[in-house]
């Protein structure tokens, strides 16, 4: 799932980001702090769900949302402004756009407000337990041979039924799901070095982390914990 957010103050989109991310994991990001920029992405990728601001420098974000709802009529808008205004909010109504949140964002009214449009896949009763199993030890040695010998499941079956249901392989779910805890634990514990992030996500080199989470995020994890 691909979700836009567009505020022109940086530390609103890493706010946002950090608070989706919580909730909601492996969704792909993509922040932008003006109409140009968000549009240079929204041309090239599908937008699922966006979180966009009024007031953005040059066109406004309701210009943003003319555009999205004539070129991509399946996204779910959410609009995001300092103003309680009713005129911002009627606007927001005859554009119709799927709801609208006020700042400063309470992290309890975002997830409320976006929760109806994200995908809720259910999984088989089988690959939800491989699920909890990453979930809970992903800081440890883990192959999915592992898991399959622990809940006592053929491995190349467990491997088809994975990749079947998540469209993604084994490996790249949990390399997926710990770079997301990685860039957690930067954000929560920022007195923990590069290694000990590395080590406490399950990554058996800080080297492959470092060369993994550059090639997911465009940079290496000392660059993004200074944009933190």
């Amino acid at each position: 799932m691909n979700i836009l957010l567009v505020d022109d103050e940086q530390l609103e989109l890493d706010q946002l980001e950090y608070m989706l991310q919580q909730s909601f994991h492996l969704q792909t990001f993509f922040k932008a702090q003006d109409v140009s920029e968000a549009l240079t992405y929204a041309k090239a990728n599908t937008v699922h769900l966006a979180l966009i601001d009024i007031h953005l420098p040059g066109q406004s974000g309701f210009e943003l949302v003319k555009w999205l709802k004539n070129t991509q009529s399946h996204v779910h808008i959410v609009m995001v402004t300092a103003y309680q205004s009713f005129d911002y909010a009627q606007k927001a109504l005859r554009l119709k756009v799927d709801n609208f949140i006020t700042k400063p964002v309470v992290e309890s009214e975002l997830i409320t407000a976006i929760k109806p449009f994200t995908v809720n896949k259910n999984h088989s009763e089988i690959i939800q337990q491989v699920l909890d199993y990453i979930h809970n030890h992903f800081d440890a040695r883990l192959t999915l041979g592992d898991i399959a010998e622990d809940i006592h499941v053929n491995h190349a079956y467990l491997s088809r039924k994975f990749n079947e249901e998540l469209e993604v392989s084994f490996p790249h779910y949990l390399n997926q799901y710990r770079i997301e805890a990685a860039k957690r634990l930067m954000n929560e514990k920022p007195f923990l070095s590069i290694a000990e992030v590395s080590e406490q996500c399950g990554f058996n080199s800080q080297h492959y982390f470092s060369q993994l989470f550059k090639k997911e995020l465009g940079v290496n994890p000392s660059a993004f914990r200074k944009r933190i």
